[in-house]
C-alpha cells in the first residue's frame, strides 16, 4: 500500500472508531443548560422586549475583534518563503502590535470587567 492510501486508512478508521464511542457512552444526566434550545443565559419563553445587557455584547464584539487575528495570520508560514520575507514579519508585528495596544487599552478602560 502506498503512503496516501495508509493515511485515508487510518484516518477512516479513527473516524468510525470515534463516532462509534459517541452513541456508545452517552452522558447519562444531562445538564438542564444544556437541554435548553438557547446558551445565551435568556429564557427563550419570557418576554422579547427585555433589555440586553450591554456589556455582553462589548465582550462578545471584543472577542469576535481578537479572534480574527488568527485569520490575518493564518498566510504567515507561506510568507516566510517570499524573496523578501522581513516585509512579511514587518507587517505581522505590526498587527500583533496593533492588536496588543488595543487589548492593553479595553484592559486599563475596564472594558473586560465582566462584573462592576
Amino acid at each position: 500500500m502506498n503512503l496516501i492510501s495508509t493515511v485515508a486508512l487510518i484516518a477512516s478508521i479513527l473516524s468510525l472508531v470515534l463516532i462509534s464511542l459517541s452513541f456508545w457512552l452517552p452522558q447519562i444526566n444531562p445538564d438542564y443548560e444544556k437541554l435548553s434550545p438557547y446558551e445565551c443565559g435568556f429564557d427563550p419563553l419570557g418576554s422579547a422586549r427585555l433589555p440586553f445587557s450591554l456589556r455582553f455584547f462589548l465582550i462578545a464584539i471584543l472577542f469576535l475583534l481578537f479572534d480574527l487575528e488568527i485569520a490575518l495570520l493564518l498566510p504567515l508560514p507561506w510568507g516566510d518563503q517570499l524573496n523578501n520575507p522581513t516585509m512579511t514579519f514587518l507587517w505581522t508585528t505590526s498587527v500583533l502590535t496593533l492588536l496588543t495596544l488595543g487589548l492593553v487599552y479595553e484592559w486599563l478602560q475596564g472594558g473586560l470587567e465582566w462584573a462592576e
